[in-house]
């Protein structure tokens, strides 16, 4: 559904009941049915110790950082809901002393608001974050002697056919040549070179992001849905942290420049991570993995002002995806039960989801949802700009035939958020 604004506090209580937000689109996958279950996991960031690959990954940025070397080849174990483009350069790098500013943390909200220059990056870079470098062609082999020998039979090239290109160059060829015939139907002169275009430098992080893009661009439109805009209403509080309550962009500076973004919730009880964008640069430092380590060092920043706040949340656990059990090895953590919304050891979860991919993961038969719906009623509905609860919805709008739905979301969101967000009736 989508939501129009939400105070933290009932973004909290869906978040328990398996609910995320995609930008200002709040879901929740219906377990049982889905192909792939996914269990709502949390972290105990008090009590969490890195393992010894988060102990390579946090070496690794520290070396890069006194010698300014990156890493060979790609990253192992990247979270797959990080992006970043293309794979970072293989080749070694020029050594560099490098200066890291810490995370700095804005609110989404005065950003958009406020700061057209941070709008501006971020629609920068919904034209595309900048694929990684590319790596130079090599030279053909020489043959000693200063003579080619001919080919033997069924074997070598055929000289009768022109030699074979890469597709990469094909495919700019024929960019390119599309581009001069939509010019030359739009009557513009211009002189366009019908070779192969050269290999040319990478762009920088910094040309991506002073690029202009047409105020209409649709890619800088759905960028603004999916990692500006959020429902969640900026609040602060007496015992809440000193930034207070809502959606951030957590920002990651190298020598005066971004390499790296995260978007997070702050919550009454956690922090909530939403995605991650880097510059594929330097793939090569996990900084998918290398920002959840700061986000739970982030928390326990903020448990000390709120002492609520304890928990990281990162998303969706799905165990019969393989790629995907990466969030499993932050420990303690927990998976939420899709039945009793209760909070699960992942020990005790991994056995039952070996054998099923869905599972009701609280093993107390006596156990249910504490918050299930009672009486629906009590639903709060906005109908014509005014509030009233579904019992008077319905009187009103007599044959009514939503109800079927009304009891589905009242359902799924628990009786306690029903009778404090208001659902829209037209």
């Amino acid at each position: 559904m989508w939501s129009h604004t939400m105070t933290v506090q009932d973004y909290q209580d869906l978040i328990d009941r398996g609910w995320r937000r995609s930008g200002k689109y709040v879901y929740k996958p219906i377990m049982n049915k889905t192909c792939c279950p996914q269990y709502t996991i949390r972290c105990h960031a008090l009590k969490f110790q890195p393992s010894k690959s988060h102990k390579k990954i946090l070496k690794k940025m520290s070396k890069f950082i006194s010698k300014g070397e990156l890493p060979k080849g790609q990253s192992d174990g990247e979270p797959m809901d990080s992006v970043g483009g293309e794979t970072g350069p293989q080749e070694p790098t020029e050594v560099c002393l490098l200066k890291v500013q810490s995370a700095v943390i804005t609110d989404i909200q005065k950003e958009v608001a406020e700061c057209p220059a941070v709008t501006e990056v971020q629609e920068s870079v919904a034209g595309g974050m900048p694929a990684g470098s590319e790596t130079s062609q090599k030279n053909s082999p020489s043959v000693s002697g200063g003579r080619i020998p001919a080919p033997k039979h069924g074997m070598g090239a055929d000289p009768s056919r022109a030699p074979c290109r890469k597709a990469k160059d094909l495919r700019k060829e024929r960019r390119l040549q599309k581009e001069q015939m939509r010019q030359h139907a739009e009557g513009v002169s211009s002189i366009v070179s019908p070779t192969p275009p050269q290999m040319t430098q990478p762009k920088g992080l910094e040309d991506f992001i002073n690029q202009s893009l047409p105020e209409n661009a649709a890619h800088s439109l759905e960028f603004r849905r999916f990692l500006c805009d959020s429902p969640l209403e900026a609040e602060s509080s007496p015992d809440g942290p000193e930034m207070g309550y809502g959606s951030f962009h957590q920002q990651y500076w190298l020598d005066g420049r971004i390499v790296a973004v995260g978007v997070i919730d702050v919550l009454p009880n956690c922090v909530s991570s939403v995605y991650l964008y880097y510059h594929p640069d330097f793939a090569s430092l996990s900084l998918g993995s290398y920002s959840a380590l700061r986000e739970i060092a982030f928390t326990r920043q903020l448990q000390k002002q709120s002492p609520k706040l304890c928990y990281y949340y990162l998303g969706f656990y799905i165990h019969s995806c393989p790629k995907m059990r990466y969030k499993g090895q932050y420990r303690p953590s927990d998976l939420l039960c899709p039945e009793t919304y209760m909070w699960v050891p992942i020990e005790r979860c991994i056995p039952q989801l070996e054998d099923s991919r869905y599972a009701r993961l609280n093993q107390d038969p006596d156990a249910g949802d504490c918050r299930a719906l009672k009486e629906v009623g009590r639903a709060l509905v906005l109908h014509r700009r005014a509030v009233m609860p579904y019992a008077a919805y319905a009187r009103k709008r007599r044959g009514s035939s939503d109800e079927t739905e009304v009891q589905q979301y009242a359902s799924l969101v628990g009786q306690d958020c029903a009778e404090r967000i208001l659902l829209y009736r037209a």
